[in-house]
């Protein structure tokens, strides 16, 4: 299983919070990277990968996620979750913006977005 980046979920009340966030986090250097009015990613430029999203809602799943773990193929680590009998919070799914993914709680109780982006 190859992980390609983990980020950190963090739920904020409004879009007033995620311009604070975006505004704080940009004194160290990070930019923001995408902006779907629900859901905002920051990144570093020079390791594009260091990631931060904040989400106001989760649009299409039951709760907002506390990371989300980009993999190179979530059909296997799909497969993996569903055979290790983990608690599937969201089953797996195409979004239209461009990812498959799926909601897993882990051990300890967090929500875990596993992704893989789609290649057409």
């Amino acid at each position: 299983m190859t992980v390609r980046r983990i980020v950190p979920d963090f739920q904020v009340a409004s879009a007033a919070e995620m311009d604070a966030h975006r505004a704080f986090y940009g004194l160290l250097g990070l930019e923001q990277v995408m902006h779907q009015g629900w859901v905002m990613t920051l990144a570093s430029p020079a390791q594009p990968a260091a990631q931060i999203s904040f989400l106001t809602e989760e649009r299409t799943a039951p709760v907002v996620p506390d990371l989300s773990i980009e993999v190179e193929d979530v059909d296997a680590a799909w497969a993996a979750v569903r055979a290790s009998g983990a608690e599937v919070v969201r089953e797996l799914r195409d979004e239209e913006w461009g990812v498959r993914r799926f909601f897993v709680r882990d051990p300890d109780g967090r929500v875990v977005n596993v992704l893989g982006h789609r290649r057409d």
